[in-house]
């Protein structure tokens, strides 16, 4: 039956029942994603910048955001959020190193974002490198468990008597500035075609509200 509801003919089925700009939208949108870079986001206890991120992972073009409930254990804002939990993939986690671990079988370099002063500076990034972006409080910043075991530290430039931003502002700075380079490099950054695929089968899924009763009508169709 799995293979059933994998298969491109159920692809093809699913959407059937969207309409030719979705289609369209799905594939536009799904050129400019990508997994060369992605957001792991450490304990933060105001969720709406969690759910702010995770906007600003949609509107620059990253798939998947990693959040570490260690602490708090909270649902996405999906007010503030604005939809954008259907289309980006949220991972959870219960702890550091578990979140780590994943990240590193990967194979993303585990990047800790801090005004600390050995920091790389934004405009001098590596963006070759498979990254993974870790983001703290504002008044906390990082846990020193991340810290240790990053690879790298990187860190915007400021001028003002403020040492921090918002968390939710410091990831929108960093990943519009890395994923504006990043689309102009000749970096193989793009989902894979079988990525693609599964991405939309997903959001096909999300957008047929009668999803049930379409999956449980192919299935009988392919059984005769």
């Amino acid at each position: 039956m799995d293979e059933m509801l994998n298969s491109p003919d159920y692809l093809n089925y699913l959407e059937s029942f969207l309409t030719e700009s979705r289609k369209v939208k799905f594939l536009e949108v799904l050129q400019s994603r990508t997994n060369h870079f992605t957001v792991a986001i450490e304990d933060v206890y105001q969720m709406h910048n969690t759910s702010a991120v995770m906007r600003s992972c949609d509107v620059f073009g990253l798939q998947e955001l990693h959040v570490v409930e260690q602490k708090y254990g909270k649902k996405i804002d999906a007010q503030i959020a604005m939809g954008a939990q259907k289309w980006v993939d949220v991972y959870q986690y219960q702890s550091n190193q578990s979140c780590l671990k994943a990240l590193k079988n990967k194979g993303y370099q585990i990047v800790a974002t801090t005004p600390h002063s050995d920091s790389c500076l934004l405009a001098d990034f590596d963006i070759s490198v498979k990254s993974a972006f870790f983001f703290g409080t504002e008044r906390d910043g990082l846990s020193d468990e991340i810290m240790n075991q990053a690879d790298c530290f990187l860190k915007i430039p400021m001028v003002g008597f403020t040492e921090s931003l918002n968390i939710s502002v410091a990831a929108a700075i960093i990943l519009q500035h890395l994923t504006d380079r990043l689309r102009k490099s000749s970096i193989e950054w793009k989902l894979t075609e079988d990525e693609i695929i599964k991405k939309r089968m997903d959001w096909a899924k999300k957008s047929i509200k009668s999803i049930d009763d379409i999956e449980k009508r192919w299935k009988e169709m392919t059984v005769k």
